[in-house]
């Protein structure tokens, strides 16, 4: 069985890998930094994990970087089993604020990079006997907050794109499941002057993946948010 998951060398993507590599899944990461996806394999070592790795060094904002990814993934597995679109960045401010360009670099990362990956990838699933594709979306797809700007209408829209993914992908069998997640702990975080509790460990995402992909065939949680237990930050 094989997994796919984009940006899967640090935070909720490298949990949701490893919790896959837990369970025996041969899994393909990619990112734009060697450094922490040499690190991401030096963690599976030490965990003992033996299924198969790929990682690759991309720039997933960029169509011919997903095209590449994709392309690497499908030399390696014939079949694809799971697909997680999770790449996606956050640079905070206002609309009438921000610099020119934010909005167009975090759709880049957070949406296009999704819809591109996801086209490559969909004509290798139909075989599988278990295929399913998860979105990582956010809090931010259904609540805007103060100096969220372009970062929630990504998100927004990463959540739409998914909806109509469900929609066009229930005749052939392949579940899609979006993940609306609040605070989760992360390299976004470091530094922050905050309670540990209050944000979510990436582990607690990952299992919730797990749980949903274990359904049987005939049931498919379509969404599922996440928050803190003492609520949003």
């Amino acid at each position: 069985m094989n997994a796919i998951i984009s940006g899967g060398s640090k935070g909720i993507g490298k949990a949701i890998a490893m919790k896959f590599l837990e369970n025996g899944y041969n899994v393909a990461i990619c990112g734009r930094n060697e450094g922490a996806l040499n690190q991401f394999k030096s963690d599976a070592l030490e965990l003992s994990y033996t299924s198969d790795i790929l990682t690759f060094v991309t720039d997933i904002s960029r169509p011919e970087g997903v095209k590449s990814f994709a392309k690497a993934c499908l030399k390696k597995y014939k079949t694809i089993d799971i697909l997680v679109n999770n790449a996606g960045i956050f640079i905070p401010g206002k609309i009438t604020e921000e610099k020119s360009g934010k909005l167009e670099k975090m759709m880049e990362t957070n949406l296009y990079s999704a819809y591109h990956l996801s086209r490559e990838i969909i004509p290798y699933m139909k075989d599988s006997s278990k295929p399913h594709i998860f979105n990582i979306c956010s809090i931010a797809s259904i609540i805007a907050y103060p100096n969220g700007g372009s970062y929630s209408i990504s998100k927004f829209a990463m959540l739409g794109f998914s909806k109509v993914l469900r929609e066009e992908l229930k005749p052939t069998g392949i579940k899609v499941t979006s993940i609306l997640p609040g605070a989760t702990w992360s390299d976004s975080w470091l530094g922050a002057e905050i309670p540990y509790e209050r944000i979510m460990e990436a582990k607690d995402i990952a299992d919730t993946v797990w749980s949903a992909y274990r359904l049987g065939p005939s049931a498919v949680v379509e969404e599922i948010i996440l928050r803190p237990t003492q609520g949003d930050l």
